[in-house]
């Protein structure tokens, strides 16, 4: 089971480090963190696999702002999270795009973290199922089941909002991707200690991609604690 905390654009170089002093991961349950780019290595120096929270389909070139799967690499980057709801919301990320950053990261030997999830509008429309295919496809058509590749189902209304998608919501999502593509399924969305073990026991739910909860330690650790003993 694969717990990965989503740091969005909080903590500098100083908060990591004192996160990463103070998180001591709980045996039986992998645990990803993912800071923003300026503490991708403070958090990797302190013996946390870290993925990145984006990644550019280029190795190099002229695209400024972004940062390539060979940087990460060097900096001792494990992996990274692509097509965030935040990232096709805000920054104009399509399925086409999600799909070449996926590739790019997995040909670098980079592991990743792919988001799928429909919206408040789309849910109410009945349009759940379709959004869903329309984005695993992409994934499926340009990288299939790749060995590093774990797909994150974040119903985008409820991310940051407190609300949560009930275990049954959550178990027929990940029986829809998982019927697409072969790979293991986080649930995203205002996932927290009181609601974890709910959602984390549901069959076909393969870990969580906790987004504000992970920013304090002692809240994360009891996520990853949870996980450890569903696991178990």
């Amino acid at each position: 089971m694969l717990i990965a905390g989503n740091w969005k654009m909080y903590k500098g170089r100083r908060a990591t480090h004192e996160f990463v002093e103070a998180f001591e991961p709980p045996p039986g349950v992998d645990v990803v963190l993912c800071p923003p780019y300026v503490s991708l290595r403070e958090a990797a120096a302190g013996g946390v696999r870290v993925y990145a929270q984006n990644v550019h389909w280029a190795a190099e070139g002229a695209f400024t702002g972004e940062v390539s799967a060979p940087m990460l690499a060097e900096l001792g980057v494990a992996g990274a999270i692509v097509g965030h709801s935040e990232r096709r919301q805000y920054f104009g990320e399509t399925d086409e795009t999600v799909a070449r950053r996926a590739v790019a990261a997995l040909e670098a030997g980079l592991g990743v973290i792919a988001c799928v999830g429909e919206s408040e509008e789309e849910r109410e429309a009945g349009q759940t199922e379709l959004v869903l295919r329309i984005q695993v496809e992409a994934l499926a058509d340009s990288v299939g089941a790749h060995e590093r590749l774990v797909v994150a189902y974040e119903p985008v209304w409820a991310i940051g909002t407190g609300k949560t998608a009930t275990p049954e919501t959550a178990h027929e999502a990940h029986a829809l991707v998982k019927s697409m593509l072969e790979v293991p399924v986080l649930y995203g969305g205002s996932v927290k200690p009181e609601n974890a073990e709910e959602l984390l026991a549901q069959e076909g739910v393969d870990g969580a991609l906790v987004g504000g909860a992970s920013l304090d330690v002692d809240s994360f650790t009891a996520i990853c604690a949870t996980a450890a003993r569903i696991r178990s």
